[in-house]
């Protein structure tokens, strides 16, 4: 992931007014962090870190030039938005240097269709590794391809790239593969009764119509019936 050059401007004006205003001028109130140096409060353009987070995800590095001259490449640690107008209303932002290790949650992505009349039900979305600040990625793939009622993906099932490792519980549980419902069952915790249709549907997908699709199709992969 490359980094993103953004300016950035001192704030002086603190509370919730003061943040107000920043947001009215078309910024975002910010704090940069870590280090060990003294937290320092900017304000960002909004439609240009807007922009930078759609394209880079939340682990986008950024290189901010202050209008005081002053330098910072820094990650996103916590970045507040507002539920209604989904604009961003504060972001914390943690000071990194070049080779340093970092550790952060990565989007995972579940690929593929897994074995007929399953339902993967989601655990995690993300896993957290630990990888150089300036080489993050943007975020993994796992192929659920035919898995079986039963089958578990796990954190150490992630393939990762070189450099980056492994900060979660290798045991972790990111999706689990079970039993689709059935028409019959979803009627029920829905509170009605099963229609005709549903019935013969369910019908329809019984062992013996298994049977007869796979005797029509002998040698043809199985089809996928459900998915997450």
């Amino acid at each position: 992931m490359s980094e993103v050059k953004i300016s950035a401007e001192p704030r002086t004006e603190f509370g919730k007014g003061g943040a107000r205003r920043t947001r009215r001028a078309g910024k975002v109130p910010a704090v940069l962090y870590g280090h060990g140096e003294k937290p320092k409060h900017i304000a960002l353009p909004a439609r240009e870190f807007a922009a930078a987070i759609r394209h880079g995800g939340a682990n986008q590095l950024f290189a901010i030039e202050i209008s005081d001259g002053t330098q910072a490449l820094a990650l996103p640690k916590a970045i507040q938005r507002d539920p209604i107008k989904d604009t961003f209303e504060h972001i914390d932002l943690l000071l990194v240097r070049r080779g340093e290790k970092v550790t952060v949650e990565v989007p995972v992505q579940l690929t593929g269709e897994p074995a007929r009349d399953t339902l993967i039900v989601h655990e995690r979305d993300t896993l957290s590794v630990t990888a150089d600040a300036t080489r993050l990625p943007e975020g993994f793939e796992v192929s659920i391809e035919g898995l079986e009622v039963g089958s578990q993906v796990t954190a150490a099932d992630v393939r990762l790239p070189q450099g980056v490792e492994l900060a979660a519980d290798p045991e972790q549980i990111l999706a689990l593969v079970t039993q689709a419902p059935t028409a019959e069952q979803m009627a029920a915790e829905a509170g009605e009764e099963p229609t005709e249709e549903a019935e013969e549907e369910a019908g329809a997908e019984g062992p013996g119509a298994e049977a007869e699709a796979e005797g029509d199709n002998e040698g043809a992969p199985e089809q996928a019936a459900a998915q997450a």
